[in-house]
């Protein structure tokens, strides 16, 4: 009897990044050759505002002088609270681009969430909009006009150096709900590269639009950091853009990639789309994207959705592509020059068998450290791995079924069963809107797996029928509860942790 192969995924490895390096420099290496070319169109209902690549780099670099003339010394750590602007990227790229060290953070975090990042960061300047909240602190502060003056300035030079020195920091949640501050080095946008031909097929010609606000770290990478290293056009939509009139602005501005995470691509899909004969496909990461909306976008569009699964500690590093699409239920491959393993503690599983989801130590996307928690790092990076905490499943072919983290594994009488499985089963319910699946503790030491929806009516008896139809009885949901809406953290994911401690029997 033949035994299958071990789930390992390992072509070679990528070119390596050059030395010295700087991220900003490589980011808006283009402008030079294409200073008049549009980077950054903001796109509002009426009007576009828009950034060429030589107005982009001229800001970024004078911010870099500005800063530099505070005092601040390469190393140093500024905290960005801004809001949902073009200030935000200028902001991050003009510290990166003279050896300072930012931390993009959510504008929806309060002042208490911003304490404990202070507290874990020490930063040496906060860059904020009086608009954003920010705990109260004696580090010192600029605003945004500040930013506008320093953006004048005569253009700093480039900060050269190694490419694995720190570049920036962001802040992940974690699966214990203790914010863990993510350090990356420069070279983390060289690796992107693996992105670009494993998911994007992003081209010079490309005009990405990304459906997410400048705060958030994938609208950051895919939506903008991705099109400038490309030469191409980022396409963002203006603060509190209706979702119903992003097909619109695909349409108005000849948007040739979309990117969004599921949610949007609902919402969108609620109203009316008009053809959009300039779009070659979109792309979906942040939480895992249902068949069902997969089906629906390419019914309406006539375009397919490309998947990306990756996380804070080294962005998207599985995903399905043109050249790799996807099997209905898979998330793709790893991209051409990642090593991924499927692993459990003595080595990666047989393909066919879930396990860990693994990524080599030597990944140049891969995060240098959890700042100031070396005990959660060396937790994380063991064994020349680095262990993310999600399961999946390899089939022969190298295609991956991701199988959810492994603390959401639910627990069924004794069988472990995914949520994202069960989840599966019952997304195309006519009526249902969305639906999470998780464990629940009803009484002292039993738990049973519920089933959270959303829906105009109340779909129990659909569920429960399609549940008996399609999954073994002890992955059948014992309880079914419609919500106005399912809880979500900062970042738009879905949030299990709080539909769990949010239960009440």
């Amino acid at each position: 009897m033949t035994m299958p192969a071990p789930s390992l995924f390992d072509q070679g490895p990528p070119p390596p990044c050059p030395a010295p390096f700087n991220l900003a420099a490589f980011v808006l290496r283009h402008a030079a050759a294409q200073p008049d070319k549009i980077a950054l169109a903001l796109l509002g209902p009426a009007r576009a505002e828009r950034w060429s690549y030589a107005r982009l780099e001229v800001a970024v670099r004078g911010i870099g002088t500005g800063l530099l003339q505070c005092g601040l010394v390469p190393g140093d750590r500024v905290l960005l609270r801004l809001g949902n602007t073009p200030d935000f990227p200028l902001a991050y790229l003009g510290c990166i681009s003279v050896g300072l060290i930012p931390v993009p953070t959510s504008a929806q975090l309060s002042a208490a969430e911003t304490a404990k990042i202070i507290d874990i960061l020490s930063p040496a300047l906060i860059l904020r909009d009086p608009q954003v909240a920010c705990a109260e602190t004696e580090v010192p502060m600029f605003d945004a006009s500040a930013l506008h003056q320093m953006a004048e300035l005569p253009p700093a030079d480039y900060g050269l150096g190694d490419p694995d020195r720190p570049a920036y920091i962001v802040f992940t949640s974690g699966t214990s709900g203790v914010p863990r501050a993510v350090v990356h080095a420069h070279r983390a946008v060289w690796a992107r590269q693996m992105m670009v031909k494993g998911w994007y097929d992003l081209k010079a010609s490309d005009r990405l639009c990304h459906a997410g606000a400048f705060n958030w770290t994938f609208t950051l990478g895919t939506g903008l950091l991705d099109p400038w290293a490309a030469g191409a056009t980022a396409l963002i939509p203006a603060p509190g853009t209706d979702p119903a009139m992003l097909p619109l602005l695909l349409k108005r501005h000849d948007a040739t990639l979309f990117a969004a995470a599921p949610g949007v691509f609902r919402k969108l899909l609620a109203g009316p789309v008009p053809p959009l004969p300039k779009l070659r496909h979109a792309l979906s990461a942040g939480e895992k994207l249902p068949e069902s909306l997969r089906s629906t976008w390419r019914d309406t569009t006539g375009t397919e959705i490309y998947e990306a699964f990756g996380m804070s500690e080294c962005s998207t590093f599985i995903s399905s592509s043109p050249d790799r699409p996807a099997r209905p239920g898979l998330l793709g491959t790893p991209q051409p020059g990642r090593r991924i393993a499927l692993r459990d503690e003595t080595g990666p599983v047989p393909q066919g068998d879930p396990g860990e989801i693994c990524i080599a130590e030597t990944d140049p996307g891969l995060m240098l450290e959890y700042l100031g928690a070396p005990e959660a790092t060396a937790a994380r990076r063991r064994d020349g791995w680095f262990h993310t905490g999600d399961l999946g499943r390899m089939e022969p072919d190298g295609q991956i079924a991701y199988l959810g983290r492994a603390d959401d594994m639910m627990n069924a009488g004794g069988f472990r069963v995914s949520p994202q499985e069960v989840e599966h089963a019952l997304q195309d319910v006519p009526g249902l809107t969305a639906i999470a699946v998780t464990d629940v503790e009803i009484k002292q030491d039993t738990r049973i797996i519920a089933a959270f929806y959303t829906a105009e009516t109340d779909l129990t008896a659909a569920l429960t029928q399609r549940a008996e139809a399609q999954l073994a009885r002890y992955k059948q949901p014992r309880l079914y509860r419609r919500l106005e809406s399912l809880p979500t953290g900062p970042n738009g994911k879905l949030s299990r942790r709080a539909l769990r401690e949010g239960f009440t029997p």
